[in-house]
């Protein structure tokens, strides 16, 4: 018999907690193993950068949950077949880029959720079903209820169209790109410029006011107090290539720095 897995993530954001996440680009089961085992809240598989198909996906959805943590995963955008498969493989959310329309959210939100919400594609023969026909009423109907709907705001228009898009019922994290919105600014990679931190304080007020859970990326330790005096509930840390990268950097730089003192 199935049981469900519990979304541990939601359920630290609904008692008030924030959350602490990164983001996985490397497609290893291996290496998703070794962050899900330092006491981190959630994984995001990056389905949109990175070179991550679905079936190394779902291992490390595998791998995430067999140590507690949440996966989700970023989809390229509202497209149904995608978000089905990322849902299918059993994360616990998705994430939608660059939102820019309500339009473009009801659509997204058809494609996530079963009726009578939506009008998400069934088939009980995938991990997030069991695997079995035998519960799938139950477990539709707890599908609709707890997996998780983050949706990005990046650009000006995602700006403008806050309110519209924060009066959706079943949107629970507004994730605020920092590097996009820096982008978008005319000073792309500025993410500590001062207009860039203003929209998100703002957009992370209003997702508060809505009764939902504001987000960002950090790359930082220092900013990390910054994004949750903000109001921030929910912060990927980095990236899993960059956090290699710079740890051997460090242990390269400091390595010749103490050949050269010989």
């Amino acid at each position: 018999m199935h049981k469900r897995p519990e979304n541990w993530v939601k359920k630290k954001l609904e008692s008030g907690s924030p959350v602490l996440g990164t983001w996985c680009v490397i497609p290893s089961v291996v290496s998703v193993d070794v962050i899900a085992s330092c006491d981190i809240d959630f994984l995001v598989i990056d389905g949109e950068h990175g070179p991550i198909t679905f079936d190394i996906a779902q291992q490390m959805v595998m791998a995430s949950e067999s140590r507690g943590v949440s996966p989700l995963m970023r989809v390229g955008g509202v497209l149904g077949a995608e978000i089905l498969r990322a849902l299918d493989i059993g994360v616990h959310g998705v994430h939608i880029p660059n939102i820019c329309s309500q339009e473009e959210l009801k659509k997204a939100v058809l494609h996530c959720k079963y009726p009578p919400q939506g009008d998400r594609g069934f088939s009980p023969f995938t991990r997030a079903s069991g695997y079995s026909h035998e519960r799938s009423f139950e477990l539709t109907k707890w599908a609709n209820e707890e997996k998780l709907l983050c949706i990005h705001i990046e650009g000006r228009e995602g700006i403008e169209k806050i309110d519209a898009l924060l009066s959706i019922q079943e949107v629970d994290v507004v994730f605020i790109g920092l590097y996009d919105l820096s982008k978008c600014l005319g000073i792309p990679g500025e993410v500590e410029h001062r207009s860039v931190l203003d929209y998100a304080e703002q957009l992370a007020g209003k997702t508060l006011k809505a009764g939902k859970f504001p987000g960002t990326i950090v790359t930082k330790e220092k900013q990390v107090s910054r994004f949750v005096s903000m109001g921030m509930k929910y912060i990927t840390f980095s990236v899993d290539c960059e956090m290699l990268l710079s740890s051997y950097q460090r242990a390269s730089s400091a390595f010749k720095t103490m050949v050269c003192d010989f």
